[in-house]
């Protein structure tokens, strides 16, 4: 009798959650931008981070609601996978826990609001993996008859997913670092005002090489052209993250191709173009290139050269082990990182030669996120 009574009263809780997610997923969204970002962190003042506060009270749990929503309706069964299942349930948490949150009147409730938000922003760390994961499953159970076209909803999707996804992070990572009683010189939050991506782009360079050493014993020479001294306003972890995802696919590329060659390996070359309207960073290898029946696929969710990390471990702890390629998500999560501020990436490939990638940020900061 008991137990009914309590299947009853879940029931009941999961209805009127349901209800409420419904109604907050309907409310419009508020995009900033970059510049106001900067502009407004500028003096991160009690006043100001309470006023911060109190629209990422509001503003959070819409956004948040939206994807909820999204995991419960999506195509081919990929809402009843296990791994999308968690996933949809770290969302509804975090709903709750904002939802639950009172009014945010003084600083102390400003602070408690703050440490919630952190610890949300730590439940959804893993979930880029998780729903590869559960589209891994639902792929292994549409086995061969799968066809790319057929997926075009799952993409469009995951786009939106992980678009949201980024702004939701950065909106949270933003207003927590504004805390942060000694702030980098020259940063605000999470965006440093005098970023100067040659230097960005040397640390990301770094990186990739090492791991492509770990991977194969080897790693082409990187060089990179343009002004170290030149800067702008931009979140140094997302160009990093952009150019370590390109200059890493080159890298694999030139060692795979010049493999058994006795020659040096051609280097990748990286060119930094200061613009009026945009900053490019030009990556460019002789790694072979890609047919051009390959190139629609690449930024695919569902599409990589190299064997997935995902089935030989499918144990996803907390730690973010950076593997050399996996399961085929740096390319499309780079494009929405470009385009979360306005910018875009392109790849232009000469199958037989080489692939140069270009990838366009906006210098002027006034575009609106883009909200799916």
């Amino acid at each position: 009798m008991v137990v009914m009574a309590a299947k009853k009263a879940c029931e009941m809780l999961s209805k009127s959650m349901f209800e409420e997610v419904q109604r907050w997923g309907c409310m419009k969204q508020t995009g900033v931008s970059l510049r106001y970002m900067m502009e407004f962190g500028s003096v991160p003042t009690e006043r100001n981070l309470l006023i911060a506060a109190q629209f990422l009270h509001k503003e959070l749990p819409i956004r948040i609601a939206r994807r909820a929503i999204e995991l419960e309706t999506l195509p081919y069964g990929l809402s009843e996978k296990p791994a999308v299942l968690k996933v949809r349930d770290w969302y509804l948490d975090s709903f709750r826990d904002m939802r639950s949150f009172p009014e945010i009147k003084g600083t102390n409730d400003e602070k408690e609001f703050t440490q919630m938000i952190k610890a949300i922003k730590v439940r959804h760390n893993n979930v880029v993996p998780m729903m590869a994961l559960g589209v891994q499953q639902l792929k292994k159970e549409l086995g061969p008859k799968i066809v790319h076209e057929d997926l075009d909803e799952i993409h469009q999707f995951l786009d939106r997913f992980y678009m949201s996804r980024i702004g939701i992070r950065m909106l949270i990572g933003q207003h927590v670092e504004l805390h942060n009683p000694n702030p980098p010189p020259h940063c605000v939050g999470y965006i440093h005002t005098k970023m100067s991506p040659v230097e960005v782009a040397q640390n990301a360079s770094d990186d990739a090489r090492a791991i492509c050493l770990r991977e194969y014993g080897s790693a082409p020479a990187v060089n990179i052209y343009g002004d170290p001294n030149f800067t702008f306003p931009y979140v140094p972890t997302h160009l990093q993250l952009m150019v370590f995802e390109l200059v890493k696919n080159s890298l694999r590329a030139v060692q795979e191709r010049h493999m058994d060659s006795d020659r040096v390996s051609p280097p990748v070359r990286i060119i930094v173009a200061d613009g009026i309207e945009d900053v490019t960073i030009k990556v460019s290898d002789e790694g072979g290139g890609i047919a051009r029946s390959g190139l629609p696929k690449i930024f695919t969710y569902l599409y990589s050269t190299a064997r997935n990390p995902l089935d030989e471990d499918s144990d996803l702890g907390t730690g973010e082990a950076v593997i050399m390629a996996g399961y085929g998500y740096g390319l499309p999560i780079s494009r929405l990182y470009a385009r979360y501020f306005g910018g875009d990436l392109q790849i232009i490939s000469m199958e037989g030669y080489g692939t140069d990638a270009y990838l366009h940020l906006s210098r002027l900061g006034d575009s609106q996120e883009p909200l799916p």
